[in-house]
């Protein structure tokens, strides 16, 4: 089936109190990773790049390779630029196929947030593209935007709620105590707000920073709203670790086949394990 969009997806994962895990991938391998383990788990699925991944790879490639995975597969697959600022980046990836998109103005005031968010969400509405936006600040690093521990702000249950009526927005990604790469100690998420979100807002939630997080804290998340899990660092470390471990048995190995094949397959179990923690298993066909 060709790419879709994951606004669909989203909400009947809402409706079924389930989490569609997204996966930020950055090499053909990576991709076709958490594919296969998409289509073993029967699981709906989102691929991501970072503005960083399209600026490396070119977004067309990207669309290209992710179309090929999509038609080859019997699961439904959305690819989703995450945390983007740039606006013509955000047109570029949509000219090339992207089937949702983040805009990421919450470094700024809620004013300009609604105003920058409501332009996007114009600009993919006609055609059918999901559109996800940040309220508050989700700390740590994401590509090359960094958020300081003590500048991350909780999002406000209520501006929630008003955020996305001004906007439309399809998606919402409130700041709840996550952190974007791997927590030193256990990350401090606000559940009690989780909730309170989720009982003021009528779109999917989504919970950003998911590398790391305990696995009842994830269920728990999910139980009280949350319908998109964002994993990134988790994936580039499992990814970088059994390449390492390949040369660590043989230095001199030179074909990339051979560190590539092992890599692919710590990255498939290691996202089986997500769909099956989030609950997505065998929801393809919901």
């Amino acid at each position: 089936m060709p790419l879709v969009s994951s606004t669909p997806m989203l909400a009947r994962a809402k409706e079924g109190k389930y989490c569609i895990a997204a996966f930020n991938v950055h090499t053909l391998e990576m991709m076709q990773a958490v594919v296969e383990a998409a289509e073993e788990m029967q699981s709906p699925l989102i691929l991501q790049s970072t503005v960083g991944t399209v600026k490396h790879l070119g977004a067309d490639y990207i669309v290209a390779a992710a179309t090929v995975a999509a038609n080859r597969s019997s699961v439904p697959i959305a690819l989703h630029l995450d945390h983007c600022t740039d606006f013509d980046v955000i047109v570029q990836c949509i000219r090339a196929g992207y089937t949702s998109i983040m805009i990421d103005a919450s470094m700024y005031s809620f004013q300009d947030n609604v105003a920058r968010t409501l332009k996007v969400v114009e600009l993919a509405k006609a055609i059918g593209i999901n559109v996800e936006a940040e309220l508050g600040k989700v700390g740590g690093v994401e590509d090359d935007i960094v958020v300081a521990e003590h500048e991350a702000l909780m999002a406000d249950p209520e501006e929630c709620k008003l955020f996305v009526e001004l906007t439309g927005v399809a998606t919402l990604a409130p700041a709840v105590g996550t952190a974007h790469g791997i927590y030193k100690g256990d990350p401090n998420i606000d559940f009690d707000r989780i909730q309170k979100i989720a009982n003021r807002v009528s779109v999917p939630l989504v919970l950003h920073g998911g590398s790391g997080i305990p696995e009842d804290q994830v269920r728990r998340a999910v139980a009280l709203g949350m319908s998109k899990m964002n994993v990134a660092t988790e994936l580039r470390i499992i990814f970088s670790d059994a390449i390492k471990s390949v040369f660590q048995q043989n230095p001199d190995e030179n074909d990339p086949r051979k560190y590539m094949i092992p890599a692919k397959a710590a990255l498939r179990e290691a996202a089986k394990q997500k769909m099956i923690l989030c609950g997505s298993a065998g929801k393809a066909n919901n």
